[in-house]
Parts: C-alpha cells; sequence; structure tokens
C-alpha cells in the first residue's frame, strides 16, 4: 500500500491541488453559504465520477487543513475561526491593502487605518468583516512573522536636527522611520542608509529604527547598487572564512580522481559563451562515430566535486542561491576561486566536469544516452559572436563542428516548438558604460542562432537528466526524490481575456485544449512580428503565463512543453543545479532516495531567492536607465504605449529601452477614463483613446534617480 501512494501522478496532485483552489474560493465568495459535493461540482462545470471523486478528496483536504467545516454530514461552510485569516500583506501606494492568501481567487481588501503596524510582505492576522452586497473587508488584529527588517532609504534631518526619518521608496515600506539623533551612526542630511526596523510603539505614527551602515550619496553608482542589494537583503561580499575555506580546497587534478571518471580530454571541446563571461559553465563536444552518428557531450563545471554539504562554501552557496547579474558587475554564488577559476571551464585547462553525453542521428533523434562524472580540455572559448560569424560565413576555428552542432539544435528546436514550446524571444537592454561605469549608450542583446545552439544543447541535457532519475525502463515514475523546475499551465481567465481582446485585433487563438493553445499562440507571435501591435500582443501573451519555480512536485514545464525539466547546467551560477547533481549521483551510486521534505525546503528557498535576485537585477537596470535619460531631459521622441492604469500610461522608448510615466492628470486636453478590459483610457469629450501598443511622441519631463522613475509629457506632432 505504501509503495502505491508513493507513486500518485504528479499530474493528479496537480488537478487535486488547483482544484481544491478553486473549491476554497468557492466558499470565499459565499461565505454564508453550505454547499455538499454535488452543489460544488455543478457550481465549478464538474460533471464526470474522475472529477467528482477529486471534489470528494479535496473537501476532505481542505477540512483536514481546518479551511472548510463540515457543518452537518455532507454539508460544508468556509471556517472563518471567528472570521479571522492569515495571509501577506500587499500594500497600494496610497496605504490601502490586502490580504494575499494561498488558494483564495481573490485578495481580500484591507482599508488604510485597518493595517495595524504591518510592513509590506508581512504575514498577518485579520479580522473579515462580511457585509451585505459588499465585498468582505478586513483589518489586521496580530503580525505573525515580519518580512524584513532592514530597508534602505535617505536620511532628511528635522530642522532642529535632533532626530530624522529615513524615507524608503514606497515600493518597499508605506511609512517613513523615525531616527532618535543618538542611532544617526553618523550619517549626513541627504545620505542613502540602511536603517534596521526597531519598534513601533502604540500611539506613534511612524516605526522607530536605527541607521546600522551608511551607503553614500544618493546618484553614485557605488550607492545606489549597494543600496539596491541591501534593499533586497542580498549580500555584496563574501565572509572572510568562506573566501579563506575556497583558498584551501585541493584543486589538482590527480590521477587517483581521473581513474574515477571517463576521461573525454582528447575529444574536441569548445565553451561558447558572453563576451565579458568569467564563470564559464558548460562546454560542448563533438566526435563522429563509425556509424555516422554524432556523440554530442554537455559538460558542466562539477562543482558538488569541490563544494561539500555541511561545508561554509555550501552554506554560504545555499543561503545566496544564486549569482546576482547587475548591469555593472556580478555577485556571484560562489567565491571567485571557484566560479572564475577552479570551476570556470577555461581554454587550455583539464577541469572535472559532470557530463550529459548523447549519441545523436543526422534527425537528432537519441539514439544512446550517459550521465556521469568527467575529466574534460577545452580546446577553444568562443564568444556567441565570434560562433555566429562562423556560422554566417560557414568558415574558422572548428567551422565542421560548429556548423554540425548548429543543424543538430535547428532540428531540435523545431521538434521543440512543433510539441508545444511557447516562443518567446526576449530582448535585453545593455548598457555601454565608461571607466566610473556611468552609462554612454545603450545596445540591445537579441538572440541569433549561435545562442539558440547553446540553449538546445543545455535543454536537451536539462530534459534528459530529468528523465533518467524520475522515470524507471517503461517511462513510469521512478518515485525518487529530485529538484524539478515546473511551469504551470496558464490561467485559463487569462488566456481568455487575451483571445477576446487579441479577436478585436483580427487575431484569433484557439483555447479549447492545450495543444491547440501553444500551437496558435505561437502562430500568433509570429503573425505580429514587426508590426505596431507585436509590442502590445507579446506582452500580454506573457502576462498569461504562469511563474516558473523549483520544486520537488513534478507537473512539468508548460512553456517548454516539457514533462521532466530540471536545472542541471549551471552550477556556478544557481544553487537547484548543484542539488541535481548531487541527487544523480546519489543515483548512479545506487543511495536511497533523498528526503523530500528536505529537498522541498531547498526548492522552496531556492525560488525565494531567484526572484529576489531579478527584481534586483531589474531595479540596477532601471536605475541606468534613469541615469542614461538624465542627459536627455527636455527631449522629444518616439514610444510605444506598454502599459495602462487608472492613474497614467506607460510609454517606452524603443530607442533606448527606457520606460517612462504620463500620469492622466497631466493629459489636459480632455478627461480621460481608464478602460481594463480594452488596455486604454478614452476621452470622454473627444472620444481619443490610446491603447496599449499605440505608437506615442513623448516629452521626458524630469528623471528621478531615487524613485528610479522617468516622467513624460504627450507631444502633440500635429502642431
Amino acid at each position: 500500500m505504501t509503495k502505491k501512494k508513493n507513486k500518485i501522478p504528479s499530474k493528479h496532485k496537480a488537478k487535486l491541488r488547483d482544484l481544491t483552489r478553486e473549491i476554497l474560493s468557492l466558499f470565499m465568495r459565499n461565505p454564508n453559504k453550505q454547499y455538499n459535493y454535488k452543489q460544488i461540482a455543478s457550481a465549478l462545470d464538474q460533471k464526470n465520477p474522475r472529477q467528482r471523486e477529486l471534489i470528494i478528496q479535496g473537501l476532505q483536504k481542505l477540512v483536514t487543513e481546518k479551511q472548510l467545516l463540515e457543518v452537518k454530514t455532507g454539508k460544508y461552510q468556509i471556517n472563518f475561526q471567528k472570521e479571522t485569516l492569515t495571509g501577506k500583506i500587499d500594500f497600494s501606494q496610497n496605504g490601502n491593502a490586502y490580504l494575499v492568501v494561498e488558494g483564495l481567487e481573490k485578495d481580500i481588501f484591507i482599508p488604510k487605518g485597518k493595517t495595524g503596524k504591518s510592513l509590506q510582505n508581512d504575514i498577518v492576522r485579520v479580522l473579515v468583516h462580511q457585509f451585505k452586497n459588499r465585498k468582505p473587508e478586513a483589518e489586521v488584529t496580530e503580525i505573525i512573522e515580519r518580512f524584513k527588517t532592514q530597508f534602505v532609504g535617505k536620511l532628511e534631518y528635522s530642522s532642529n536636527k535632533n532626530f530624522g526619518f529615513v524615507v524608503v521608496n514606497k515600493h518597499s515600506l508605506h511609512t517613513d522611520i523615525f531616527i532618535p539623533k543618538e542611532k544617526f551612526n553618523g550619517a549626513k542630511d541627504g545620505q542613502i542608509v540602511l536603517v534596521e526596523f526597531m519598534d513601533w510603539p502604540d500611539k506613534a505614527d511612524s516605526p522607530t529604527g536605527k541607521i546600522i551602515e551608511v551607503l553614500g550619496d544618493p546618484g553614485d553608482n557605488e550607492t545606489e547598487i549597494h543600496a539596491i542589494l541591501a534593499d533586497y537583503g542580498l549580500p555584496y561580499e563574501f565572509p572572510v572564512e568562506v573566501e579563506r575555506e575556497a583558498e584551501e580546497l585541493d584543486i589538482r587534478i590527480t590521477k587517483e580522481e581521473v581513474a574515477k571518471r571517463r576521461d573525454m580530454r582528447k575529444i574536441t571541446t569548445f565553451t561558447i559563451d558572453p563576451t565579458d563571461a568569467k564563470d564559464f559553465d558548460d562546454a560542448l563536444s563533438i566526435e563522429k562515430l563509425e556509424n555516422g552518428n554524432w556523440e554530442i557531450g554537455i559538460h558542466i563545471a562539477d562543482v558538488s566535486h569541490y563544494v561539500k554539504p555541511g561545508t561554509l562554501l555550501d552554506k554560504e552557496a545555499y543561503s545566496r542561491a544564486t549569482s546576482v547579474y547587475l548591469v555593472d558587475r556580478v555577485v556571484p554564488m560562489l567565491p571567485e576561486v571557484l566560479s572564475n577559476n577552479v570551476c570556470s571551464l577555461r581554454p587550455n585547462e583539464d577541469k572535472y566536469t559532470f557530463s550529459a553525453v548523447f549519441e545523436l542521428d543526422e534527425n537528432a533523434n537519441v539514439i544512446k544516452q550517459w550521465f556521469g562524472r568527467t575529466v574534460t580540455h577545452s580546446d577553444r572559448r568562443f564568444t556567441y559572436e565570434e560562433a555566429q560569424q562562423i556560422i554566417e560565413d560557414k568558415k574558422g576555428d572548428f567551422a565542421e563542428e560548429i556548423l554540425i552542432l548548429d543543424q543538430l539544435a535547428k532540428t531540435l528546436r523545431e521538434k521543440r516548438l512543433k510539441d508545444g514550446a511557447i516562443s518567446f524571444d526576449k530582448i535585453e537592454v545593455k548598457f555601454n558604460l565608461d571607466e566610473n561605469k556611468n552609462p554612454v549608450g545603450v545596445f540591445f542583446k537579441i538572440s541569433k542562432d549561435s545562442n539558440h545552439l547553446i540553449e538546445e544543447f543545455m535543454l536537451l541535457a536539462n530534459k534528459k537528466v530529468s528523465e533518467f532519475v524520475s522515470t524507471n525502463k517503461k517511462g513510469n515514475p521512478s518515485g525518487r526524490t529530485f529538484i524539478y523546475r515546473i511551469h504551470d499551465d496558464p490561467d485559463p481567465v487569462k488566456l481568455l481575456s487575451l483571445k477576446q481582446f487579441v479577436n478585436t485585433l483580427g487575431y484569433d487563438i484557439n483555447i479549447t485544449n492545450k495543444k491547440k493553445t501553444y500551437l496558435t499562440i505561437n502562430k500568433l507571435l509570429t503573425d505580429v512580428k514587426g508590426k505596431g501591435e507585436e509590442n502590445m500582443i507579446e506582452t500580454l501573451a506573457v502576462r498569461t503565463m504562469s511563474k516558473a519555480k523549483y520544486s520537488t512536485e513534478n507537473i512539468g514545464h508548460y512553456g517548454l512543453a516539457f514533462d521532466y525539466y530540471s536545472h542541471f547546467t549551471s552550477p556556478i551560477r544557481r544553487y537547484p543545479d548543484v542539488i541535481a547533481h548531487r541527487l544523480l549521483q546519489d543515483f548512479l551510486d545506487k543511495k536511497p532516495s533523498a528526503n523530500q521534505e528536505h529537498i522541498e525546503e531547498m526548492a522552496k528557498h531556492s525560488s525565494e531567492m531567484e526572484k529576489l535576485a531579478s527584481d534586483a537585477e531589474r531595479d540596477s537596470i532601471k536605475y541606468m536607465q534613469v541615469k542614461f535619460m538624465e542627459q536627455h531631459v527636455g527631449e522629444s521622441f518616439a514610444g510605444v504605449i506598454s502599459g495602462v492604469t487608472d492613474f497614467g500610461i506607460y510609454v517606452e522608448i524603443r530607442e533606448f529601452g527606457a520606460e517612462g510615466l504620463i500620469r492622466l492628470r497631466d493629459i489636459r486636453d480632455d478627461d480621460y477614463r481608464y478602460d481594463e478590459k480594452t488596455y486604454s483610457i478614452t476621452g470622454q469629450r473627444t472620444g481619443t483613446q490610446y491603447q496599449l501598443g499605440d505608437t506615442v511622441h513623448v516629452k521626458v519631463t524630469k528623471a528621478n534617480l531615487e524613485r528610479k522613475q522617468l516622467d513624460f509629457e504627450l507631444v502633440d506632432t500635429s502642431l
């Protein structure tokens, strides 16, 4: 019986989880009603016996979790436990807030003045008030857990300099922090500081804090970048003892260790990376076999050979969980001696690697596969630009090998898109920086064949490693614990909204089933290439997608159309890849399966740190964009409306990739109203409409470095 329980398909668990959320949402929308399972099935349009069985399981789960009460046999009602709920608080800029509860379809409104002493993202308990013919409202009754206690802001002295306030970015904190003079810690008026939250007395309007670090003057690059890292709690230096442990590692390539590995040093091997890369996670090898097929090796830095569980290095790497890529620097997950030296697959050096080796035929079908530890030797380091030139000119170093890999990669990509992968070609904004790291130019990084070449082989390795550990010889789940990169199906409501909107523009997507959805979304993205509505439709399509994350519960990866997918190919910069290496080696060594609860905790932490790093990276780009646009204040440009809200429209100047805000109150030729269904604002008198994706002309009126915000105004080109 136990074995059968362990082998419940992950897709079944995912369906049960999703349906349970729908059930809870139904009760939350109707908190005073009682339902039996048949009424729930009817309300959720779940009609077949299998769906009804899932509803019964979901109800049992919610009763066990005390989220529902079985008020009488077979009848259920929401359990507010004296009308209280627990969740995360999310503040709006106007001081109102919402309670975000996992499983609830809609957040619960908390009016300004009813938020108590809570801060952004705190876990709080609220009292829910039910009103007749009105949506429920809540008030905070208890702070269960503070999300963070350190904040970045600007110190402003009082007139008598006996106290001051740290003014924090309103997205991080909705109130200023009071600082007594004795807690200034040497900070001067107007400087950027890191402040520690101390207390929030009952009768005080603001919390009290103390300054624990002076970051510097606003506008200074070092100050601003360190402020971004500090705001997200991301470190920018390694503890001395961690650096020491890294320096003391045995980095020799020994005969004893080589004897334990597959020696692939004589096979043609090279890396292809960005021009400014210093950490080379992966290399490709290629060899023609006697039968005419190709043996392709995807070789990954063997970080787990050096970073052992329980060491200071491992604890620090886990804490960081990812490298952070800011506009002017990399904050690595591992000390430089490892990330840029020992583990980096530099040319003309023997390296310990973990490899996925495939025999592929001319149609890129996998004939054989092998996984294990290797020793490799990179013959050449290519940049993407160099490899691209070889692909285009069909000549240069290792031209034959690169052209074969390119052709195989194109075949793999074609198959993947045919199987349902969504094709979003991201364009990244990059900056040319001077010697003081000030932006002097902007350029865009666009994926070309050389990028796709590396991407397809990395995807192949990630997919096949995941399948290898997770399935048995018959293709059924093996029951072993593994760490997956999962991506849930799109939100059906958002998909319907996208369909209805693109219909108004003469396009269509078919959302009747999964296959038709991804095929028609890809066709839509192809059809709008180069057209005025391209940016708008791509933006909306991206918004329908779920967020990818790490988990031990495999539900597949929707965006890539893979049933099994894990991150394996970047252990220098991602901790989940280190976990995957360890779990794969345990499997190869026939060791027992790892503890799922422990790995799940690590997966959740990695997902959280990935989001923080992504937010910090985005903030650094915004800062550099505003810094660059300072020199263009007063100038006018063509732009595309990239966002529409009830308070204004966002416009992206495509020439620089810089986005700014035009507030509705500043558009004075009419009274404009927001329509969320059409992503537009419309003038009530003239009928003039501005819609997501429209081209407009704007003047840059302000570049606010503190808020990382650009202000625009509309320019009438007819005058």
